[in-house]
Order: structure tokens, then sequence, then C-alpha cells
């Protein structure tokens, strides 16, 4: 495909292009040999869902991956993947599928531009700097012709930027508000300065779940780069398998992402385990950005109280203010988070459908949507655990 002087090249696997040319694009501010914003998008996080066989044949993820190319060189790439259903996106769009269903229509397959089973926010039109606007829309037309041309009732793009979804949608697209709920750093130098901003009431009921969970009768332990070793993963396998048989009915990661995520992935990960007598019974894997840490499993194999609240919020608050980062995402849904001091933030992804009665109705549905979302935020955001003035319940 050709547009506007830009070639767009489908690839079946990742390992059809140099790890280097996809990161200039997907992460060209660690060129230098630090941190990227995020690591899911990278050539190493990709391809490790591909080698390990949780995405491909199968899995309804086949890859389509983009590459955008001008005068021979690489400009722009986009994680593509043909899905035959809507699992493992948390956008959700099974209404939509029903609907086109109902009326006679084939919603399956479609195309989504996503990092597979990672809902947080980042990239996901993946540009080298300097011919943004230029590659973001070589990427978006050629993800829209690729449907056309193939009969596919829609494309997608699911937590991408604020600034993507508005470059999106000026190029015809339909934004969609979503919610999520993220812990920020206020320049703490530690827990209790965090512990400070709060109500007396909130500050006393996360001290005492702390006290709870740390009673448990083991330790608990923050492992990354080489200090993660393939043991760990074996236990930390077995607390994703109860979580997933649990929420998904199959767990969406083979057993084989682990080894390669020991392989190239550690120095992106933070896994907390807890212990008991030298035995991990529970844990949460987080990835480790430029400026924020998102948390991404939890699981256990004992139950414990407040463990759940330590290992995944708390251990991973402690963990952002040690190491200055900015920003905590504790994954998709959960109200609960906001009295843990996570507060609602809008998340953002785009949809194209080709049926225009179909488009007709999501764009309405959509519109109502981004309404109540940021309603919700507001309101929800005022029942914050946060002291409304410096002298309040001090």
């Amino acid at each position: 495909m050709t547009t506007d002087q830009v070639e767009i090249e489908v690839l079946s696997a990742l390992s059809q292009i140099a790890a280097a040319e996809w990161d200039a694009c997907a992460c060209p501010e660690a060129a230098g040999g630090g941190r990227p914003e995020d690591p899911f998008t990278t050539h190493r996080f990709l391809s490790a869902l591909e080698d390990s066989g949780s995405v491909g044949p199968g899995t309804g993820w086949q890859p389509q991956y983009l590459v955008a190319r001008r005068d021979g060189a690489v400009i722009g790439v986009a994680p593509l993947y043909a899905k035959s259903h809507s699992q493992g996106e948390y956008i959700f769009d099974q209404d939509w599928a029903h609907a086109y269903l109902r009326a006679g229509g084939r919603y399956y397959p479609k195309l989504q531009i996503a990092v597979p089973f990672t809902p947080a926010t980042g990239r996901r039109l993946l540009v080298r700097p300097g011919v943004e606007a230029l590659a973001q829309a070589a990427l978006i037309q050629g993800a829209v012709q690729l449907a056309a041309e193939n009969d596919l009732s829609s494309l997608h793009v699911t937590f991408c930027t604020g600034a993507e979804a508005e470059a999106g949608a000026a190029m015809g697209l339909m934004p969609r508000a979503s919610q999520q709920f993220h812990w920020e750093n206020r320049g703490y130098p530690d827990f209790d300065a965090f512990l400070a901003s709060l109500s007396s009431r909130k500050r006393k009921n996360i001290r005492k779940e702390r006290a709870t969970a740390q009673a448990f009768g083991g330790t608990i332990r923050q492992l990354t780069g080489d200090e993660i070793e393939p043991p760990h993963w074996d236990a930390f396998w077995r607390f994703y398998q109860d979580t997933g048989a649990r929420k998904w009915g199959t767990p969406y990661l083979t057993r084989a992402f682990f080894d390669c995520a020991q392989d190239s992935l550690r120095d992106d990960i933070l896994l907390v385990l807890a212990e008991v007598d030298g035995v991990p019974i529970a844990g949460a894997l987080n990835f480790i950005g430029r400026s924020r840490l998102y948390g991404r499993y939890w699981g256990a194999v004992e139950d414990y109280r407040c463990l759940h609240f330590e290992c995944c919020y708390y251990q991973a608050i402690d963990y952002a203010i040690a190491h200055q980062l900015e920003t905590v995402e504790a994954g998709a849904q959960g109200a609960h988070k906001l009295a843990r001091g996570y507060l609602p933030v809008a998340t953002h992804s785009l949809h194209w459908i080709a049926h225009p009665g179909l488009r007709d109705a999501v764009a309405r549905f959509l519109a109502a949507e981004r309404e109540a979302v940021g309603e919700e935020i507001e309101i929800l955001t005022d029942y914050g655990p946060f002291r409304k003035t410096m002298t309040e319940d001090t």
C-alpha cells in the first residue's frame, strides 16, 4: 500500500523487522540506553508475546504489524492484529458485535492496534521524531485501507494517548473515553508523607490494612532485574493461572511468556512476592517505565486478609516514591482503588466502522458515553481520599 508518498508494509512476524528499526519508532527516548516511556510497544515485549505463543495462530490475535517507509527508511510502525474475538482488550465492544450480528452482519474478524492483554496508556502509532503528523496519518490511513480492502467490519486503536485520540478524530475515527484509577506522586519523600495528604479516616484505614497484611506470617520482597530468577516464574505462573481461571476462564499468557520475560524483560519488571518460610504464596507483576509503574497481574495460592492491597497497591506506591516515578497505573477497572489513593483518569481509544448504520449508532453511543465518563470522573474525584484543605483532619 502507498499513502501520500509513504509505503505501508504488513508484517506477519516481528522477526521480519530489525529490533533497532522498530524501537527507533517505538521508544526513541531510550536510544541512549535509558528506559522507554513504557516497555509494552518495544520489540522485546511484543516479540515475547509472539515467541511464547501468547499471540499468533489459535489465539485470536494474528499479527499484522504495520511498517511505514518513506524513501526506504522506516518512519513509523504499529502493533496491529487481526482479531477473531474481543477478549483481552479491556475496551468492550461485544455489544456492538452482537448488534451487528443480529442485523445480519459479520463483526469478526476485525483489526486492532493495541498491546495484547495490556490496558496501559501509551503510544500506539509509533513514529520517528520529526515526522509525527506524516507517519501517524500514514499508519491510520494504511490500517483503514487494509480493513476496507479485506471487507473487515472495523478498526480499533485502544489505550492510545490523548494526542493520538485527537489526531485520529481529526482523520475521521470515532474517539471513545473510558476510565481507570492511577496514583500520582506529588513529590512525596516517603509513604508517610503520602498518608499525611489523606483524610484522617482514609489514613487510618490504610495503616490498618498494611499492618494486617504485613502480619500474615511471612515476608514481602521486591525483585527486579537479576534478582528475579527462573524459580520465581514457576511460582508466579501458579498465581497467574489461579487469577486467569477465575477472571477470564483461560489465562491469556502462556507459561513460555514468563521464560521470555526472564530472558529479555526482567530489567523492565518489578516482581512483588509474599513468601512464607521462603516459599512464595502470592505475588504481583509490575512493569517499569521511564516515569510510571504499571501494575499488571496478581495472584495467590493462599488467602490472607489485605495481602492483595499490600502487594498490588501499597508496594507499588513504595517503589514509585523510592524511585521518583510520577505515576502508578493499577490496571483496568476497580473503584476500590479510590480509597487507596488512586484517582480516576480518562483513557482513550479510536474506532472506525465500515457499515454506515452501525457507525452512526456507535457514534451516538460514544458521544453519550464520553459525557457520562466525564461526569463520573468528576464525581469520583470529589469523593477521593485526599484532604480538601491543608488544615483538614490534621
